[in-house]
């Protein structure tokens, strides 16, 4: 499809636009953009038409797009000069995706929030490093390989980066347990 782009196709660019929106937003809500996710989104997809040429043949687009937006993301963060705060993080993220279906149990979804919110603040008092290996990796749904793109990080970084970081959150929310049914994304 990268191709169709670079030959002018407006409509595989399209394409591209449509599958990726969805995570693009993820990742900026994810990352601080808070009420301006759309726009870094926007111009991320710009600088991503733009830099087309120096992408790589063979490459997946989804890592390279959420670089983009990770940068831009500070970018916008930095250029605003303001700090977000987790409740702000946590509304854009909520707006981004339903994170609790309408048909969920108000008790189990009271319990949901509740760790939601736990886990952000947690991620909170993590580096930037580990935030973002926990966030590419398990919020976005990234595997090993793709979130070493994203991050332009080595594989191995990314892994001994996410045990240390899964290590710091374990001791950070000792009192939550994991998901019963083998959520690995916990």
């Amino acid at each position: 499809m990268i191709a169709r782009v670079r030959a002018g196709d407006q409509e595989a660019y399209a394409d591209l636009v449509r599958a990726h929106t969805g995570i693009a937003l993820r990742a900026a809500a994810a990352l601080g953009a808070g009420a301006d996710a759309e726009d870094v989104v926007q111009q991320a997809f710009v600088k991503a038409y733009c830099a087309l040429g120096r992408f790589r043949d063979g490459a997946s687009f989804k890592p390279w797009l959420l670089s983009i937006v990770a940068n831009e993301t500070r970018n916008t963060v930095r250029t605003a000069a303001r700090q977000r705060t987790l409740a702000g993080r946590e509304a854009a993220l909520a707006e981004a995706e339903p994170l609790i279906p309408d048909a969920a149990d108000p008790a189990v979804a009271a319990v949901e929030i509740e760790r939601r919110a736990a886990l952000g603040a947690a991620l909170e008092k993590l580096g930037e490093e580990h935030r973002l290996v926990v966030t590419y990796r398990y919020l976005l749904e990234m595997d090993e390989s793709e979130t070493a793109q994203a991050l332009g990080w080595p594989r191995g970084t990314v892994k001994s980066r996410l045990n240390r970081a899964l290590r710091k959150l374990g001791k950070l929310l000792p009192e939550f347990e994991p998901r019963e049914g083998g959520d690995e994304h916990e």
